[in-house]
């Protein structure tokens, strides 16, 4: 799956350079310890800057950092490419404390709900091979749509619309949580993503949605 992909990929880049400067400064710590405990005596430069060095520094620092920024926003294009297909469009509201998805391109605007309480989750249904667009909002405070295995979170604001696109490649079930602390319930408050293919997400749909979901 393409979240997976790219947070893996950039989750490996990040630790491969935050690894290179945690053994750069302690192998700089450590030979200054190693000079210390020897009872080398290192005279102060009389000099008051080094702008070479400097320079260098700052260079340094300034390449990584642009390339960071430059690698981030390439693999945030990659995973919210847009696609000449149409997309499944799937609205989520959340709520304290649960979640509702409509589907307005759907015969008669299909419905899932929940009430997240014991094994009654709501159950979104989304086809294999086809991008999704989620269009996500909040009925009172900030909740945050999390799937943990698309690697992949989105926070959920009142008055506000959040939109990301995921495209499934195989099926199966995951399970969803919200990941922003929203009140005494927050920890029930989950649900199920189910990848199906498309011929099953069609008579999904014409049996009415929700109860072919639960």
């Amino acid at each position: 799956m393409k979240q997976r992909d790219v947070f893996g990929e950039t989750f490996a880049l990040e630790s491969i350079v935050a690894a290179v400067v945690f053994l750069v400064v302690a192998a700089l710590f450590g030979y200054a310890l190693i000079m210390r405990r020897a009872g080398r005596r290192v005279t102060p430069s009389a000099r008051a800057e080094r702008p070479r060095l400097e320079t260098y520094y700052v260079g340094v620092l300034a390449a990584f950092a642009v390339f960071l920024v430059a690698w981030t926003a390439w693999q945030n294009n990659r995973e919210h490419r847009q696609t000449a297909e149409r997309p499944v469009r799937v609205d989520v509201s959340a709520f304290q404390w649960c979640w509702n998805f409509s589907y307005p391109q759907a015969p008669d605007s299909r419905e899932v709900d929940g009430t997240c309480k014991g094994d009654d989750l709501p159950t979104v249904v989304v086809p294999t091979g086809r991008p999704v667009e989620f269009h996500l909002t909040s009925r009172d405070v900030i909740h945050s749509m999390w799937i943990p295995h698309l690697r992949y979170k989105m926070d959920a604001f009142p008055d506000h619309m959040n939109t990301f696109t995921v495209t499934l490649d195989e099926e199966g079930r995951w399970m969803g949580k919200c990941a922003e602390f929203c009140g005494q319930l927050h920890y029930k408050m989950h649900f199920w993503l189910k990848a199906v293919s498309p011929e099953e997400y069609d008579r999904w749909l014409q049996g009415g949605g929700q109860g072919a979901a639960a």
